[in-house]
């Protein structure tokens, strides 16, 4: 039996992500998707929705081969893409939007650069997937491969996907995935950006272990 509980709270957790999304202007009216999953359980928002005003109750539920467990919205037009990203890489959430600096990333690159040590987190340099219409197995295969070395990934002539153990990392994700791009074509416009090769992201690894990056901690 499933636990009444936790389906409000998978849901409240899409439906909030998705208002956070549209307030930080990286979705417009019904395009993008997001979801997350607890066991068999994932969360997934309802086609045609807008993400501004999405609600709780509005979110719909299924399992890992996309049958209906509970709701009475089907499902995004991009279910395929989000359920073989919990089958191949066992996230716990994923996110895709057509938000405006990786859309027009999409557009002009075949990859973005590592320009910053913090898209390392990425995995470095981010693929951009081959075009392919939306909603197909083509587009979620393409995209999939494109995933195979990092947590993000731009689309050509469509947007960019991250995904993440929880919902909060691929809202993270998804924005630093947004200001890298963004970072790009600001450093573009000045000159030819330097970019950070194997090694010297290794060695941003290796401090971020050392030092705890990005964690608070006591004094000493």
């Amino acid at each position: 039996m499933i636990d009444p509980m936790v389906l409000r709270a998978l849901r409240e957790q899409v439906a909030s992500s998705s208002r956070r999304l549209a307030t930080e202007g990286l979705v417009l009216g019904t395009a993008g998707n997001v979801s997350a999953r607890q066991g068999d359980l994932i969360a997934i928002t309802p086609t045609g929705a807008r993400l501004a005003e999405l609600r709780a109750e509005q979110v719909t539920v299924v399992d890992p081969d996309g049958h209906p467990v509970d709701g009475a919205l089907a499902p995004t037009s991009e279910l395929d893409l989000h359920l073989g990203i919990y089958r191949r890489y066992r996230a716990g959430a994923v996110v895709h939007t057509h938000a405006p600096m990786a859309t027009a990333m999409s557009l002009v690159l075949d990859e973005l650069p590592c320009v910053h040590y913090q898209l390392v987190e990425l995995g470095g340099t981010v693929p951009v997937a081959p075009y392919r219409t939306f909603g197909t197995p083509e587009l979620a295969e393409a995209v999939l491969d494109a995933l195979e070395n990092g947590t993000a990934a731009l689309m050509a002539n469509h947007g960019g996907i991250a995904h993440g153990p929880d919902l909060e990392s691929a809202l993270h994700r998804t924005l630093l995935l947004e200001w890298g791009c963004e970072l790009y074509w600001r450093a573009s416009s000045l000159g030819v950006p330097r970019t950070l090769d194997r090694a010297q992201r290794a060695e941003y690894e290796a401090q971020v272990s050392a030092k705890s990056y990005g964690s608070t901690r006591p004094l000493r």
